[in-house]
């Protein structure tokens, strides 16, 4: 089984950051999707994609995949970068 552990980030729409700082464990998926022959939607029989773990640190994680035998990438948190300008600015 191959997983990736990240963070998930800050929502574009909105400026709060509730739901940042948890890890998430996600499962790679194990088959392609395929069209229905009768409705036409994706879908696959891995039901391993539809499992998403959350966990209050990277190290918590980490453990959790160690202890079950998954093969877990973490992939590193984007970095933060703050765009600052004054409501003048709007009009130069």
């Amino acid at each position: 089984m191959k997983a990736r552990i990240f963070q998930k980030p800050k929502n574009a729409m909105q400026s709060g950051r509730a739901g940042t700082q948890r890890w998430i464990l996600e499962f790679a998926p194990a088959e392609p999707r395929k069209p229905d022959p009768l409705m036409g939607w994706a879908g696959s029989g891995d039901t391993r994609r539809q499992i998403r773990l959350g966990f209050a640190t990277r190290e918590a994680a980490l453990a959790y995949a160690e202890r079950n035998g998954i093969e877990a990438e973490v992939v590193p948190a984007p970095t933060r970068t703050l765009k600052i300008q004054a409501y003048a600015d709007n009009f130069r």
